[in-house]
């Protein structure tokens, strides 16, 4: 494949999920910064490997290269107990990306109550364990199927279901309506 033909395919692949490979770098990492180590380390990866894509979903293949690029990031980077999640700001970003809208705030009451109910949100993912945490982003940030988790994470996807599972009750405890 010629390099300009390389720069072509990287164009339509990769490029136009550069917003969502930032958004769950930031949730893998927990800052913009490193974020945008490892997104710029998974494009140079999924550049070079560009000849190699067989086509698909694009997302789920350039989101399993910014999952894979994290974790080896952070396992060269940061002691191995820490491992924290972005905000939920995010969701925006993505929600404009995608062209939906969150609701819209009716005043200050509605506001506070919002960025409280938000906080609360970011707190109670912050605290889901590792394997529960990623699912839940991936699936509910992120929008992926199970079978596309299932190939990113390596696992059946009857796992996938009840991580997802887990994770949104643990949720669910935590911030007071448990079914």
């Amino acid at each position: 494949m010629s390099e300009k033909a390389q720069a072509e395919r990287f164009s339509e692949v990769v490029l136009p999920h550069l917003g969502d490979a930032l958004a769950l770098a930031r949730w893998l990492t927990g800052n913009a910064a490193d974020a945008e180590d490892v997104v710029q380390d998974a494009c140079l990866k999924a550049h070079a490997g560009i000849a190699g894509y067989a086509g698909g979903n694009a997302r789920a293949w350039l989101l399993t290269i910014v999952r894979n690029t994290a974790y080896t990031w952070m396992s060269r980077n940061r002691p191995r107990a820490v491992l924290a999640v972005g905000d939920l700001g995010d969701l925006d970003e993505m929600a404009a990306a995608h062209g939906t809208s969150l609701p819209a705030e009716d005043g200050p009451e509605a506001s506070l109550i919002a960025k409280t109910d938000t906080a609360a949100l970011e707190a109670a993912i912050s605290a889901l364990p590792q394997p529960f945490r990623e699912t839940l982003v991936l699936r509910d940030i992120n929008g992926l199927s199970y079978r596309e988790i299932a190939a990113m994470l390596g696992v059946p996807m009857g796992t996938v279901m009840s991580r997802l599972a887990r994770a949104r009750n643990l949720l669910m405890s935590e911030l007071g309506s448990a079914p």
